[in-house]
């Protein structure tokens, strides 16, 4: 893993609530990654949140058609959970977001199938347990991401204008900006990948991605991460029944099992 951040990518994610990072994984890593996310895919089955979380269907209709998404599959793979969860990525993470700790939220493949459709622009963190501005996400290509394939896609400096309003991803590309319109007259940036690269983003960035216009899977794994201090917002998303039930507005969300810390050395 090359977990060595610039000080340019540092304040270029600062000012623009995203960034690339270049050969994050060497070929053979991806190879290893790939191998066990898709072998968690096929152990889940139609199981979308695996070990033990939330009982979430797979969705209908239009959704349905944007990827195949699972959960947490840290929890049941010890590859994934080696790459989820390492200390080095977890550096990165507080060097980027400015914060001493952090902890991991969820996990989740996002495999956009062939054909698959777009994914709208949203944001992330209000789908989640928790709200802060300084969430984010890390998005690894295990297949080349292209502009034919759907790609990400970001509006840099929207996460200073977001707050918690959202959109689900639905068949309108632009729903967000009809709360957000400021974010409309800024112009995106695509973010193509090779298999190896990864992306950042704020939980707050804007984004979305193309349809998937060949007959190929496009193929990520990605984790969002939440620093550790955060406190419950009364959405259960992906949170464990009994675990949801005990928790009230403002208990601060730091169960050891669910949400290990990746990170907590300073930035």
């Amino acid at each position: 893993m090359n977990t060595t951040l610039t000080p340019q990518q540092i304040s270029s994610y600062q000012r623009d609530g995203f960034v690339l990072h270049r050969n994050f994984l060497s070929a053979g890593e991806v190879t290893e990654l790939k191998a066990a996310v898709l072998q968690c895919v096929t152990e889940m089955g139609k199981t979308r949140v695996a070990g033990g979380g939330a009982n979430l269907q797979d969705p209908e209709g239009y959704y349905k058609g944007v990827f195949t998404q699972r959960l947490n599959l840290w929890r049941i793979n010890p590859i994934v959970k080696r790459y989820m969860l390492s200390p080095q990525l977890g550096r990165m993470l507080c060097q980027l977001e400015g914060v001493k700790g952090m902890r991991v939220w969820h996990d989740q493949t996002l495999i956009k199938e062939p054909f698959g459709n777009p994914t709208a622009w949203h944001l992330d963190n209000p789908y989640w347990s928790f709200y802060s501005r300084h969430a984010l996400s890390i998005w690894i290509a295990l297949e080349e991401a292209t502009l034919e394939n759907g790609c990400m896609w970001f509006i840099p400096g929207s996460h200073k204008l977001a707050t918690y309003e959202n959109v689900g991803i639905g068949q309108n590309l632009a729903d967000l900006f009809k709360i957000y319109p400021k974010m409309a007259e800024t112009d995106p940036v695509s973010g193509p990948m090779q298999p190896g690269d990864c992306s950042f983003h704020n939980g707050l960035c804007a984004h979305g991605a193309g349809a998937n216009m060949t007959r190929k899977r496009r193929i990520a794994m990605t984790c969002a991460y939440m620093p550790v201090g955060s406190t419950f917002n009364g959405q259960q998303n992906i949170l464990p029944d009994a675990y949801f039930k005990s928790l009230k507005p403002g208990d601060t969300l730091a169960n050891d099992d669910w949400n290990p810390i990746v990170y907590a050395g300073g930035a």
